[in-house]
């Protein structure tokens, strides 16, 4: 009583089935305990920095590079950021929007030193507020972050 090409056919469909399936299920579970948090930003620079960056650049005569940077961190077109390298290369400033104007440059310490500054000197909730401010972190993360300096 042996079974029949059909039936053999059936179970070997059935068999591959199950694989494929345990096999996509393994993917979507090693998936699961992956860290899915969004990438922090990097912080954006003061307009300071960003005109050493575009000096740097335009005294490499890398001009397309500078375009691309300052487009990067600012809202300019492609001719208004063209128009603006060309005119740094020949010495005038550049009029950066309000938002980047205002910005101050990057403190030297890195932010668990400063963290650290404010905690001993009693500042906690400041401490709290600039790992907010600095991250973007919510503040019950923040609270955990600076508790655990």
């Amino acid at each position: 009583m042996g079974l029949s090409v059909t039936e053999l056919l059936i179970i070997a469909t059935v068999l591959i089935v199950a694989i494929g399936a345990g096999v996509i299920a393994l993917n979507r579970r090693r998936g699961d305990t992956t860290d899915r948090r969004p990438a922090m930003p990097a912080p954006r620079p003061s307009a300071e920095e960003l005109d050493g960056a575009l000096h740097d650049l335009i005294r490499q005569d890398k001009k397309i590079q500078a375009i691309k940077l300052l487009r990067e961190h600012t809202d300019l077109s492609l001719k208004q950021a063209k128009e603006a390298v060309d005119g740094l290369a020949a010495g005038y400033p550049i009029h950066y929007p309000p938002a980047i104007a205002r910005r101050p440059a990057r403190p030297q310490a890195d932010l668990a030193s400063r963290v650290r500054e404010l905690k001993e000197a009693g500042r906690a909730e400041q401490a709290v507020l600039l790992v907010r401010g600095e991250t973007g972190m919510d503040e019950p993360s923040a609270t955990l972050f600076v508790d655990s300096l």
